[in-house]
């Protein structure tokens, strides 16, 4: 709908209700519709949940076409991170926000600051989701109304030509709305409960929910020990959970990422439930460490299962958990990929212990055999030393092609004193391209960074700190903070505008006309920028 058909439809309703609704102006009516296009988080939902179907589509035809997306902890960062996008790149296409559950435990509990263990509450992940998409739409109405008072000043100079081009970047505007990739943990519970959840995530705007198959009250963090999986009905039955919460909230094309841990799990809860040789929960309880059993010695508690006709008892741990045999883990990441997209799933996530592309690739090509459209989501983790594994990774193909290495030390390679080596400049190389590299070979749709954030939040902290309380002072601030704003072209420079100060101030003469008591006149210090 055009900008000068919503104003027609809006002069129509006004005037459709008579001369009590005299003094409401049709174009400014029309303009704060505009600026409020997504009503719902529903709304959000099912149009992300469209952009994101057509990517993957793309992918499909065109490797190269994968998306990317950055973790953000709070609305703010998720809103300047899509306003640098477009100012950079001009359009959001192939980009997204990831709402890593780390963060939500991190840096939004009530608890304070707590591990990556499902034990922050659990409203407070769709509590983050609305926020994220409430920053985003005041992005688009920030930007439109400095759109809406421009095409007012095109009016006034008579400049019809600039006026016409405003309507027409108002009729095509591109929203920083975006899909999200929203992580659910292990379920917070039972399918019911995962079911629960995933609506009210569903409802805040999330088009897309990561659900991964560790037990959920032994949740860990993928980059830690001691994580637990479940046999594969269990997780099977949350996926079932959440599609059946997509599909009753009407997005019907809602994505579902279904993660893997068991690359670095190697402990179970349960012995799968199995009715004959070589279904599912067979399939799962021969990964089981096992010892055959001499009925002469056997001890108190012991639990048995017959494998292949003999009785055999798997290894229990005095934690009650079983451990799978060594050596499995690629396995048995390969069958819960194959099952989750047999069963609802649309993409997948493999937990890994490195980056590294042909190892990622060698479980994708098997699980290809079986579901050929196959594709992932995948963590470019900030747990991963990348300059260190890169730079091994590098050396390790040094030496197989017989290169001199000896001025090398592999385990000492993140030193600075190799930042400057022909190795370095290789890794630094193969880090760089690493995503396209992944995307074309081994099956990846989507990259994300699950924590960055967090991290650059921490690092610029640390420099303004050393800079302010030391001998710069105010210097420190000016010269690296605000006057980079400046020189960069940073939104936020002026706060308050970034705040909705001025779409207060439309608000304002909307409401009030000439009465109108607006905080953007000539005393307003933020005017001091406008030459910047």
């Amino acid at each position: 709908m055009t900008y000068q058909t919503q104003i027609a439809q809006m002069r129509k309703l006004i005037d459709a209700n008579g001369p009590s609704w005299g003094a409401v102006d049709a174009e400014n009516a029309a303009r704060m519709t505009i600026q409020n296009r997504f009503k719902t988080g529903l709304d959000i939902a099912k149009y992300t949940a469209g952009i994101m179907r057509a990517d993957m589509d793309a992918y499909d035809a065109d490797p190269a076409a994968y998306t990317q997306s950055l973790g953000c902890w709070h609305g703010f960062i998720a809103q300047q991170k899509m306003i640098s996008i477009k100012k950079h790149f001009g359009s959001t296409k192939q980009r997204y926000l990831y709402l890593s559950g780390w963060m939500v435990a991190a840096l939004r509990s009530e608890f304070g600051p707590l591990p990556d263990q499902s034990m922050h509450e659990k409203t407070s992940v769709p509590a983050l989701i609305e926020e994220l998409y409430t920053f985003l739409k005041q992005a688009d109405a920030r930007e439109l109304g400095g759109m809406f008072r421009a095409l007012d000043g095109a009016r006034e100079a008579g400049d019809d030509m600039e006026a016409k081009r405003l309507e027409n970047a108002i009729d095509n505007y591109e929203t920083h709305v975006v899909p999200i990739i929203a992580d659910i943990d292990a379920g917070f519970g039972n399918p019911e409960a995962t079911y629960l959840l995933a609506k009210k995530m569903i409802e805040a705007g999330a088009c897309a929910l990561q659900i991964e198959n560790q037990v959920s009250d032994e949740k860990q963090c993928g980059h830690q020990d001691g994580k637990v999986t479940v046999p594969h009905e269990e997780f099977l039955q949350k996926i079932r959970a959440i599609r059946h919460a997509f599909l009753e909230l009407g997005v019907d094309n809602g994505i579902i990422v279904a993660r893997t841990d068991s690359l670095g799990a190697g402990l179970t809860k349960q012995i799968a439930y199995s009715k004959q040789p070589g279904d599912l929960g067979d399939q799962y309880n021969a990964f089981l460490d096992c010892e055959e059993v001499d009925p002469a010695n056997v001890t108190n508690g012991q639990v048995f299962i017959s494998r292949n006709g003999k009785l055999m008892a798997p290894k229990r741990l005095p934690s009650n958990l079983f451990q799978f045999r060594a050596g499995t883990g690629e396995d048995r990441c390969v069958l819960d990929c194959i099952t989750s997209l047999q069963n609802g799933a649309d993409l997948l996530w493999i937990e890994t212990e490195k980056p590294h592309v042909e190892q990622i690739a060698g479980m994708v090509d098997r699980v290809r055999e079986v579901i050929p459209n196959a594709k992932l989501v995948y963590n470019n983790s900030p747990s991963f030393n990348w300059t260190l594994n890169f730079r091994q990774q590098v050396y390790d193909a040094w030496v197989e092609a017989g290169k001199d290495v000896s001025a090398f030390e592999r385990d000492k390679l993140m030193s600075a004193d190799y930042d400057g080596t022909e190795l370095a400049a290789q890794a630094d190389e193969k880090i760089r391209t690493f995503q396209s590299d992944a995307a074309k070979r081994a099956g990846i749709f989507h990259h994300l960074i699950t924590l960055p954030t967090y991290h650059t939040a921490a690092l610029s902290t640390d420099n303004l700190a050393r800079e302010y309380f030391g001998e710069q002072a105010m210097l420190g601030y000016v010269k690296n903070v605000q006057r980079q704003e400046i020189r960069q072209g940073i939104a936020c420079v002026k706060h308050q505008n970034m705040a909705g100060s001025d779409i207060g101030d439309d608000h304002k003469e909307y409401f009030a006309g000439e009465a109108a008591l607006k905080a953007g006149g000539k005393d307003n210090t933020m005017n001091q920028f406008e030459a910047a």
